[in-house]
This record gives C-alpha cells, sequence and structure tokens, in this order.
C-alpha cells in the first residue's frame, strides 16, 4: 500500500511513478497496464494504490508527484523479501558403517536477506562445521549451505538427522527438511530353550536369536569338544527330539553377518536328581535330594566374537516329591513308638497288681442250722479244711 498525502494542492494532480519511473496513476487515471496495481483512493490531497502478489522486481524507490511549480516529490523505499525455499539434504549414503564419519550438506535457495540454517539430530542440536553464502543469479536473492560432521553409532540406526531454515519472511511457520539413518553394526545374539525346564525324554528347540543390522543371516551350531559342526545353514534353531544324558555338554552358535561374527554359549546338563547340579557361579550346597528323578539342568551365556562374556548358569532348582514321603513316615513312626511305650507301661502295671485271697469256708457248715453253729463247727474242722484259692490277672 503506497499513500501521498498534499496540503495544498493547488488545482493539480497527484502521480505515483515506479522505480523505473513509469507512472502507474495520474490521480484516478490508470497509465501502466498492470491487474495487480490497483487504485484505493483519490482525492485532490491523497494518492493511493496498493500492489498485490509482490515480487522481487518490484523492490525499489517509488516517487510521488505533484506538478505544481516547481514540482514537488516524496520518495517511498519498497523492500521485497525473499522466501527461502524448501532446504534439501545430500551427501548422504546409506547406510553408513557403525563407527563411520557421516558428512552432511544442507542448502537453500531464494531468501533475501540471506536465511540461517540450523541441525538437530534427534532432539540434540547438532553445531555445523561451517556455513556459505553465495548471491543467487537475479543479483537479489541468496542460497545458504550448511555442513555437519560426526560419528555414528549403532544408536544412530534410524535416528531422524533435521535441517530447519530460519528466515523473517517466514514468520510463525517453520521449513525444515528430515533425513534417517540407516547404520550397519556388528550383531548380537543370545540363545533361548523351549521349553525353559526340559526334562530327561521330552524335545528341546534352542533358538539363537541374533541381532544386528543386517541381521544374522548364517548360523553355525557346535558342541565343545566335538570336531563336527551340528548344523549350518540359515535356520536359528536346534531341536533334540529326545532329550537324554549324552546330550549334556555345552552348544556353541556362531551367528554371522555382513558386519562379523558373535558367539552364543549355552550349557546344558542332565542328571538325576539324587545328583544336583552345583551353579557355576555360587557355590551353595544344593538341598537334600528326594526319589530318584531325571532332570534337566541347563545355563546360557551370550558372547561376541570380538569381545569375550562370562558364562551365566540358568540351573532351574527341581522341586522333589521325597521330601513329603519323609514327613509322613517320620509321624507315622512317632505314633507307633507311642504305641509301643503305652503298651509296655500297661503290662508293668498288670503284674505289679496281681494276687490272691483265702476263703475260710470249714467243711460242714452249709448244713448248720444258724450262724453260730456253724463257726463252732467251722473252728473244729478249720485245721483240716483245704484252703481255697482265686487268682485273678
Amino acid at each position: 500500500m503506497l499513500k501521498c498525502l498534499v496540503e495544498d494542492p493547488d488545482d493539480s494532480s497527484l502521480q505515483w511513478s515506479n522505480p523505473a519511473q513509469q507512472t502507474l496513476y495520474f490521480g484516478e487515471k490508470r497509465a501502466l497496464r498492470d491487474n495487480r496495481i490497483q487504485l484505493e483512493r483519490s482525492t485532490p490531497n491523497e494518492l493511493t494504490i496498493s500492489i498485490s502478489n509482490v515480487v522481487l522486481s518490484d523492490e525499489g524507490e517509488y516517487t510521488c508527484s505533484i506538478f505544481t511549480m516547481p514540482v514537488r516529490t516524496a520518495k517511498a523505499l519498497v523492500t521485497v523479501l525473499g522466501i527461502p525455499q524448501k532446504p534439501q539434504i545430500s551427501g548422504y549414503e546409506m547406510p553408513i558403517r557403525e563407527e563411520e564419519m557421516a558428512r552432511l550438506t544442507c542448502r537453500s535457495s531464494g531468501s533475501k536477506p540471506a536465511a540461517k540454517l540450523r541441525w538437530k539430530k534427534g532432539i540434540k542440536d547438532l553445531k555445523d562445521e561451517g556455513t556459505d553464502v553465495m548471491e543467487d543469479s537475479n543479483g537479489k536473492t541468496f542460497t545458504v549451505t550448511s555442513r555437519v560432521e560426526f560419528h555414528v553409532t549403532k544408536e544412530d540406526n534410524d535416528m531422524e538427522v533435521t535441517c530447519t531454515v530460519d528466515h523473517e519472511s517466514l514468520q510463525n511457520t517453520e521449513r525444515s527438511v528430515t533425513q534417517k539413518l540407516q547404520v550397519y553394526y556388528k550383531p548380537t545374539a543370545k540363545i533361548e530353550p523351549n521349553p525353559q525346564y526340559p526334562r530327561e525324554g521330552e524335545k528341546l528347540r534352542l533358538q539363537c536369536e541374533g541381532q544386528g543390522n543386517p541381521v544374522p543371516q548364517e548360523f553355525l551350531w557346535e558342541k565343545e569338544g566335538s570336531d563336527t559342526p551340528l548344523q549350518m545353514n540359515s535356520e536359528s534353531v536346534l531341536v533334540f527330539p529326545f532329550l537324554n544324558k549324552s546330550d549334556s555338554g555345552t552348544y556353541v552358535c556362531t551367528a554371522t553377518s555382513s558386519m562379523g561374527s558373535v558367539i552364543a554359549k549355552y550349557n546344558l546338563d542332565v542328571n538325576d536328581l539324587s545328583q544336583l547340579p552345583t551353579p557355576h557361579i555360587h557355590s551353595t550346597p544344593a538341598p537334600p535330594p528326594g526319589p530318584s528323578q531325571p532332570i534337566t539342568h541347563l545355563s546360557m551365556t551370550t558372547a561376541s566374537s570380538f569381545t569375550p562374556a562370562a558364562v551365566q548358569d540358568a540351573s532351574p532348582v527341581p522341586s522333589s516329591p521325597g521330601t513329603y514321603h519323609a514327613v509322613i513316615g517320620g509321624v507315622v513312626a512317632v505314633i507307633v513308638f507311642l504305641l509301643l511305650i503305652l503298651l509296655i507301661f500297661l503290662g508293668h502295671y498288670l503284674i505289679r497288681h496281681k494276687g490272691t485271697y483265702l476263703t475260710h469256708e470249714a467243711k460242714g457248715s452249709d448244713d448248720a442250722p444258724d450262724a453260730d453253729t456253724a463257726i463252732i463247727n467251722a473252728e473244729g474242722g478249720q485245721a483240716s479244711s483245704d484252703d481255697k484259692k482265686e487268682y485273678f490277672i
């Protein structure tokens, strides 16, 4: 919007002209055929025009004139901001190997004045290695270039690097571009048994789980102490159809990708319950064994072919029914012991209380007419009478 005001028009018309000294409006009359330029207000004291869809060529000094004697003029300087284009990232070669240097370049053209570029990796700011500003061929706008360098790790895999352009013409909007990183890193592996606690005679599957970028595609199964590999192909599972004691030992899985190899170890011990395994790390003795029952002792470790790892024991603690049998046997023994003691005391008591008693009955006393006669008869025959004894137990 260009507004020209005058206090004393002196019956003269006002005129607007562009930086090329082309007349735009003379009073109410259009002088230049440009539909972007419209008359907003025309009076003897004011001439106001507007320019829509402004371009860089509209920038410059506009002149308002009133043709009096002498001619009076006023100038207005119009500055047009160059809106920067969406930035572009170059220099990325996918994938990047772990510990290699990533070098990225961000470029944005068409800004006026020159824009500023900033970097982020994830949510962290990245400091650039330098910024270049070059004038575009039109002589009005600029191209800005920024570069960053950083070492990548496996944590940078799938990380997003963002370049954002800041410019006053964008106001509250933001223009940015994002590049997702792909990082190749060394594989890792671990062995998982299925079932977790197998027993002798059961089927056992050992799964060698390999991780990395790229994911391991080749698996070599071996048993320590054996010269012949058990299995070597893309299959990561080792199967024991019928587990027995001869399968005891340490099994080694070597997982290989283009970034190298990694070793995972698994210790398998098949024992009876009467010979419970002692953990490899702890020296705490195992609980007393119960009735003989086969059980499998499992332990697992992982180790990298680049960095040795310690073996970890994953032995299960068996639960034996022998403990319950021992408790029941003890209770029965106590009851039998108490019954024996009771019988001994009873026999001892009966022996101590065994006795006899005499009855003084004289022969013929049964025929006496009265008690006095029976007594007299009894005294006479007492000496010759047989004693009657009764025993009881």
